[in-house]
């Protein structure tokens, strides 16, 4: 396999992780949707959630490539308004793209539940 190839297949293997991390978010009180499209050059993939009083939660991560470089961003909304906001990285490298994304992944994910239970509490609170 050629250096191109591996890269492919690289960037498939994470794709693939990215999207099951984020389809193990689950939330007991809140409904969910799996977000994956592909644009060109490019792919985001997340999920969305509704919360109980309509608003959207959105926890996500994209990936693009332009000339010649890869970009990667992530990020967690509930509606406009940013709860975890990642600036976008860019990098010549696919190997350092692929790092760039699974730690874009993991820091998308994991305040995920808690940020989930304070929008709960709001609408509590109200």
């Amino acid at each position: 396999m050629d250096s191109e190839s591996r890269a492919a297949a690289g960037l498939l293997a994470a794709m693939s992780r990215a999207a099951a991390m984020f389809d193990e978010l689950r939330h007991p009180f809140v409904r969910r949707e799996q977000l994956t499209y592909f644009q060109p050059a490019g792919w985001t993939t997340g999920v969305l959630f509704t919360l109980p009083d309509g608003r959207t939660v959105r926890f996500s991560v994209s990936f693009a490539h332009s000339e010649a470089f890869f970009h990667v961003s992530g990020e967690a909304l509930v509606e406009e308004r940013a709860l975890v906001e990642l600036p976008t990285k860019s990098t010549g490298s696919i190997h350092e793209a692929l790092a760039l994304l699974e730690g874009h992944v993991g820091e998308v994910v994991s305040p995920a539940r808690r940020l989930l239970d304070q929008l709960l509490e709001e609408i509590t609170e109200i």
